[in-house]
């Protein structure tokens, strides 16, 4: 399951990085990031999502729970996601 969340979420930020469901999705990776900060993200901003990008956003945080949220592959899908929302 990580592999393909991971996956269609960097996808989504490849193909429209300063789209706004791209950067809500980019702000909640970035949150799940920081374990020690509580993982503060707004969960009214799941509303300004459409209903598959929310689908994807579940399962961003269910990975999470699952410890999903670290590792090289967790590492390098955030890596692609950086890139992708820089523009290089």
């Amino acid at each position: 399951m990580s592999q393909d969340i991971l996956s269609q979420v960097v996808e989504l930020i490849r193909a429209a990085p300063h789209d706004g469901s791209s950067l809500n999705l980019y702000a909640l990776v970035s949150t799940l990031r920081m374990e020690k900060g509580g993982y503060m993200y707004m969960l009214r901003k799941l509303r300004d999502l459409r209903p598959e990008h929310r689908q994807l956003a579940y399962g961003l945080m269910e990975l999470m729970a699952e410890h999903g949220n670290q590792g090289s592959e967790w590492d390098a899908a955030v890596q692609a996601m950086d890139t992708a929302i820089r523009g290089a």
